[in-house]
């Protein structure tokens, strides 16, 4: 499964520089004015799981397979970007490929680094991204309203749409995002929200982007982006973009003492892949062998048989049972033996909803 998180915000907040600290990657330009990204640089990550390295001791395979992260760094927004100001529409197709929206919002003052609204103020920000963002997705919509309306006039199905259609733009008139809006699985809105990938449809994750100072204890502009995240129902992430940047040459070694000498037991990717898992529902299975240890990433609620399409198609469509056993039992017993041999591996069928940290072997035919 693709796990995709775009990364945006006005100019000059850090993004690029967060962008190349979290892949340690070199990819994309940071620099001190607007506009110095324009087309978005791309970047997967593995993502860190100890447990994958405690099933490696017992089993001893070939290679250990990490679940990954696509980050994609879009291009600078400013005000007026859904009329063409800035680099306009240019970047809405690349967020559009995101699973999740990570907006960099600047909450630390520094005279050298220009401020494209000339001043701090993060709330300020975020709202003019979803202002945009909003007003982006008013025009596809309106666009589709305008093909689909004509149809309806003969087709009473594409009617209910439509009226559904109008109801969504109203409530976006009103300057709220998609995600808000109130739907069911059967809603005559399913087939636009399907087809236009509406970018306020999105989860959203605000990254604070604070001084070194700043990341133990809240600073007042990140107390306010915490404090509207909270009436907003999103997540908050506090990274240094520029500490991010220097620990992005470090040992793996290095980096635990430098981490800790702030206080801190994690970096910012591992926090921003935590935040992403987190906001998108998502958690993870593993699979373990003697070729390979790998993890899976899936979405919380799913059974099995749809687990065991994450690994191929086929494992869904044949799947006839899996083999289960929980991640502390199985390191607990040294593995698939001692576990059958303490009778903890259970057999589980279709209905089975596959918990974060099963260590599962899907039997299939086709």
């Amino acid at each position: 499964m693709a796990l995709g998180v775009g990364i945006v915000g006005l100019p000059n907040v850090g993004k690029s520089t967060l962008f190349n600290a979290l892949t340690r990657a070199q990819n994309a330009a940071a620099a001190n004015y607007p506009f110095c990204t324009i087309e978005p640089n791309k970047a997967t990550v593995p993502v860190t799981d100890v447990r994958l390295d405690a099933l490696a001791k017992i089993v001893n395979p070939v290679q250990i397979l990490k679940a990954t992260v696509d980050f994609i760094d879009i291009a600078g927004l400013v005000r007026g970007a859904s009329r063409g100001e800035g680099l306009g529409n240019k970047f809405l197709a690349n967020i559009r490929e995101a699973s999740a929206i990570l907006q960099v919002v600047r909450c630390f003052a520094a005279n050298d680094v220009i401020h494209v609204e000339g001043s701090i103020d993060p709330i300020r920000d975020i709202e003019i991204i979803e202002t945009e963002l909003v007003l982006a997705d008013m025009q596809s919509l309106e666009k589709r309203l305008e093909r689909i309306g004509r149809q309806a006039r003969s087709d009473k199905e594409l009617r209910k749409e439509v009226d559904a259609m109008e109801a969504l733009m109203k409530h976006l008139d009103a300057g709220q995002p998609v995600r808000t809006y109130p739907r069911g699985e059967t809603d005559p809105i399913t087939n636009t929200l399907l087809e236009l990938q509406f970018l306020t449809d999105k989860p959203v994750i605000y990254c604070a982007n604070v001084g070194e100072g700043d990341l133990v204890g809240d600073n007042a502009e990140v107390a306010r982006v915490k404090d509207y995240a909270a009436q907003k129902g999103c997540d908050v992430v506090v990274i240094s973009a520029q500490m991010e940047a220097e620990l992005a040459g470090l040992s793996d070694a290095e980096r635990t003492d430098f981490l800790a000498s702030y206080g801190l037991n994690e970096g910012g990717l591992d926090q921003t892949v935590r935040m992403a898992y987190h906001t998108l529902g998502l958690a993870s299975y593993f699979t373990a062998g003697p070729k390979e240890v790998r993890a899976w990433t899936f979405h919380r609620g799913w059974t099995a048989p749809q687990c065991a399409g994450v690994i191929h198609t086929d494992f869904e469509r044949g799947f006839i049972r899996a083999e289960v056993i929980a991640f502390d039992a199985y390191v607990r017993l040294n593995g698939e033996a001692g576990a059958k041999a303490a009778g903890v591996m259970r057999v589980e069928g279709k209905e089975y909803v596959v918990q974060d940290g099963d260590v599962m072997h899907f039997l299939f035919n086709v």
